[in-house]
C-alpha cells in the first residue's frame, strides 16, 4: 500500500467515475468522445480531487495510446523532446496522449514547444489546471483545444467514494472496517468536493483506527476529528439542521442583517455546501433585491463564478462578498410577487384569449382573420411608447407588478408616470 489510496482505488471505466455528469454522462460530448477513441486535444479545468487525471488515464486507455504524465511545476522542455524521441517506438505504435498537470506553470516558450507536435497530431495534448485557463494558457494552445470545466463534487459522490475506499481498505488488511453513516457524511461535507482528499483522510483514519475483538476498524467522527483537527459540524444535509441553517442564511440576508447573514455563510461552508450557497444566493438576489439594485444578480453571479472556479476555502472570499453585497443592498420582492401571482392566475382560471392585434400577423391570410391588424408599434411614437391594451380581455385591468418602496423602482414608476400620463391626458 506504498501508493495512496486515491491512487490505488482510481476507477478504470467512465461507469466508476463519481461525479462530472455535466461532461461524462450518457450522451454527454465529453463521453461521446472518449468513447469514440477519436481523443481530440484538452484542457481539464477545476478543482483538484475532481477526477481530472483519472478521466485522462481512461481516455488514453481507450484510444490506446501511450500515455506519459509531466507535472508542469517541475517538468521542462527536456522532458517534452525525451518524449517526442520516443514516437517512433514500438509502444507509440498507437499515437502518444501527453497528460500535462498543472499546465499554468508553464511559461510561454515551453508551451510553445507542443504546439508542433499538437499541430501534426504526433502527441495528443490533454492539460490540466486549476487556474482559470483563458488568462493562464498561451492563445495558440487554446485555440487547438478544448476546454472542459470540472466541478467540485457533491457530497454524496464523496460519500460514496469513500464507501468505495472503505471497501478496498477492508480486503487490502483482511478485517472488517466499519464506516458509520455520521462518518462518511463528516469526511463529505469537510473535503470540499475534492475526492483525494475525502480518501487520504478515510486512509489515515483507518490506519489510526483500534482493532476490536471481532476483527473491526470503526472509522467514527470523533477519529476523523482527530486525525484533522476538524470539530465535527451538526449539519445533516438530510435533517431538520440543514434546512433550518439555509432558512436562516435567506432570512437574514433579507432582513438586511450582515453580520447574521456572514454567521450562516460560514456554517453553511462548514458543512461543505458550496453548490446550496451559490444556488440560494442567486435565488437571494432575484427574491429579495430584485429591482430595488438590479445590478445585484449579475454581481453575485459573477462571485458564484469565482467560487465554483476556486474551491473552497479560497471561495469563501468571493461568497462573503456576495453575502455583503445583499444583505447591505436595498430590499425589493416585487419580481417574485409579481411573477408567482401571474402563475396564479394562469394555473387557477381561464385568462382568455392573446388580444388580436398582439397575435402574430407574419404569415399569408393573418390580415384575413383580424390578425395585427390595430397594433401600435410604439417605437413609431413620442418616447417609445403608445397606450394600447396588452392583457386578455378576461384580465385587462390586472396589476401584477406594485412597485417597491426603494429609490430605484420609484425611479422608473416615476418615469413611466410621467411618459404615460402625458400620453393619456394627449388623449
Amino acid at each position: 500500500m506504498s501508493s495512496p489510496l486515491a491512487d490505488r482505488i482510481r476507477p478504470r471505466d467512465l461507469s466508476e467515475v463519481f461525479g462530472q455528469t455535466h461532461l461524462i454522462g450518457e450522451g454527454k460530448v465529453l463521453r461521446r468522445l472518449i468513447e469514440s477513441g477519436n481523443i481530440p486535444n484538452m484542457i481539464f479545468y477545476g478543482p483538484s480531487g475532481t477526477g481530472k487525471t483519472t478521466i485522462a488515464n481512461i481516455a488514453a486507455q481507450v484510444a490506446g495510446k501511450k500515455l506519459y504524465k509531466l507535472n508542469a511545476t517541475n517538468a521542462s522542455v527536456a522532458d517534452i523532446k525525451a518524449i517526442i524521441k520516443e514516437l517512433d517506438g514500438v509502444e507509440t505504435q498507437g499515437g502518444v496522449l501527453l497528460y500535462l498537470d498543472e499546465i499554468q506553470n508553464f511559461n510561454k516558450k515551453q508551451q510553445q514547444s507542443l504546439l508542433e507536435f499538437m499541430e501534426n497530431g504526433s502527441i495528443t495534448l490533454i492539460a490540466s489546471t486549476t487556474e482559470n485557463p483563458y488568462f493562464y494558457i498561451y492563445n495558440a494552445i487554446l485555440s487547438r483545444a478544448s476546454v472542459f470545466e470540472f466541478l467540485p463534487l457533491a457530497p454524496e459522490d464523496i460519500e460514496n467514494a469513500a464507501k468505495r475506499g472503505a471497501c478496498l481498505l477492508a480486503d487490502e488488511l483482511g478485517v472488517k472496517i466499519s464506516l458509520e453513516d455520521e462518518a462518511a457524511d463528516f469526511i463529505a461535507q469537510t473535503s470540499s468536493g475534492d475526492v483525494r482528499k475525502a480518501l487520504n483522510t478515510l486512509e489515515l483514519c483507518v490506519m489510526a483506527s483500534p482493532l476490536d475483538a471481532s476483527n473491526t476498524l470503526t472509522v467514527t467522527t470523533e477519529l476523523i476529528e482527530q486525525c484533522t483537527s476538524k470539530k465535527a459540524f451538526r449539519h445533516d444535509k438530510d435533517g431538520d439542521s440543514h434546512y433550518d441553517v439555509i432558512s436562516a442564511f435567506q432570512k437574514s440576508i433579507r432582513g438586511s442583517d450582515p453580520d447574521a447573514a456572514i454567521h450562516y455563510l460560514a456554517r453553511l461552508i462548514t458543512g461543505g455546501d458550496l453548490l446550496i450557497i451559490c444556488r440560494r444566493l442567486m435565488v437571494i438576489a432575484a427574491e429579495d433585491i430584485g429591482l430595488a439594485y438590479p445590478q445585484a444578480i449579475a454581481i453575485t453571479k459573477a462571485c458564484v463564478d469565482s467560487a465554483l472556479q476556486l474551491g473552497l476555502p479560497e471561495a469563501r472570499i468571493p461568497l462573503a462578498e456576495a453575502v455583503l453585497l445583499l444583505a447591505t443592498a436595498p430590499k425589493s420582492n416585487s419580481v417574485v410577487c409579481a411573477i408567482d401571482e401571474a402563475l396564479s392566475d394562469v394555473n387557477s382560471k381561464s385568462t382568455g384569449e392573446v388580444p388580436n392585434h398582439l397575435k402574430d400577423a407574419h404569415y399569408g391570410g393573418a390580415k384575413k382573420m383580424g390578425r395585427g391588424l390595430t397594433y401600435q408599434y410604439p417605437h413609431n411614437f413620442p418616447n417609445n411608447y403608445v397606450k394600447q391594451q396588452y392583457l386578455p380581455d378576461a384580465i385587462k385591468n390586472k396589476k401584477y407588478y406594485v412597485p417597491g418602496k426603494n429609490k430605484n423602482e420609484q425611479l422608473s414608476l416615476s418615469y413611466w408616470e410621467q411618459i404615460k400620463g402625458k400620453k393619456e391626458d394627449a388623449k
